[in-house]
């Protein structure tokens, strides 16, 4: 996959993992919308379901998401109930990509894919799928030569009094001591809310994390909004800076044509 290309489909032979839950009222935005940040949350509940119940957990249990790419076909509201469906759609011996479906009862339908590196406990390096998880991911796809590729290449622009400062909390930091991965889609929707028309209609949120951001250190966001011509593309770009280094870079745009 590219950035301007359809997810792949779920596999015809079936399986996976499923999950399902009710959408919170924490979860949604005054419009009943199942935020972005929600939509990260439960991408990681149902990761760390999955390595439960199939015994990841015990095998290979410590992995980091590299990207995450939510299109956002119909979005899901509030109150409604989400149904996830799971599975590996690429793999190699160190990193996969785990593609999770998302509807609801509504008419909602989002469709994700993470690019999930495995680490090794001792030294926070990428480190080999045991046999038994390289089985259990390989039984959703015959792709095994999965490599990394960024797709947000874009350098960060210069400076501006455009920059908005993003305190970090205590609660957004993770057991990792770095800024939980879901919490930087908080600052995707604080973007997003001054340009409702990339909501409006089905849209593509890619966000790539480059380097982790520890607790106490101080970030920036610098965005730049491209509106478009008559036939040109509304893209909303974000990069998170900390110390004048890029930690994180964020695209939404409309969803690529199928």
């Amino acid at each position: 996959m590219s950035l301007d290309q359809p997810l792949v489909l779920p596999p015809e032979s079936g399986g996976g993992f499923a999950a399902s839950w009710p959408v919170r009222a924490g979860d949604v935005d005054p419009y009943h919308r199942l935020r972005l940040d929600a939509i990260a949350r439960y991408l990681t509940d149902i990761a760390f379901d999955e390595a439960r119940a199939s015994g990841l957990y015990d095998s290979d249990p410590t992995w980091i998401v590299r990207r995450t790419v939510i299109d956002v076909h119909r979005p899901v509201v509030w109150p409604d109930e989400v149904q996830l469906h799971r599975w590996c759609s690429a793999m190699s011996t160190r990193w996969t990509n785990m593609r999770t479906r998302i509807t609801s009862p509504g008419g909602g339908l989002i469709e994700t894919e993470g690019f999930w590196i495995n680490l090794s406990e001792l030294s926070n390096l990428p480190a080999r799928i045991s046999d038994d998880g390289l089985a259990y991911l390989a039984r959703t796809t015959n792709e095994h030569r999965l490599r990394w590729r960024p797709y947000l290449t874009d350098p960060a622009p210069r400076e501006s009094d455009t920059d908005l400062p993003f305190p970090v909390r205590a609660t957004d930091i993770d057991q990792y001591n770095h800024v939980d991965s879901a919490c930087y889609w908080q600052a995707v929707e604080q973007f997003l809310v001054d340009y409702p028309k990339l909501l409006a209609s089905p849209h593509r949120a890619v966000i790539e994390y480059v380097a982790p951001v520890l607790a106490r250190e101080h970030i920036t966001v610098r965005g730049r909004y491209e509106p478009g011509d008559r036939n040109g593309t509304p893209v909303l770009r974000l990069w998170f800076v900390v110390g004048g280094i890029t930690t994180t870079v964020v695209r939404v745009m409309p969803l690529p044509a199928s």
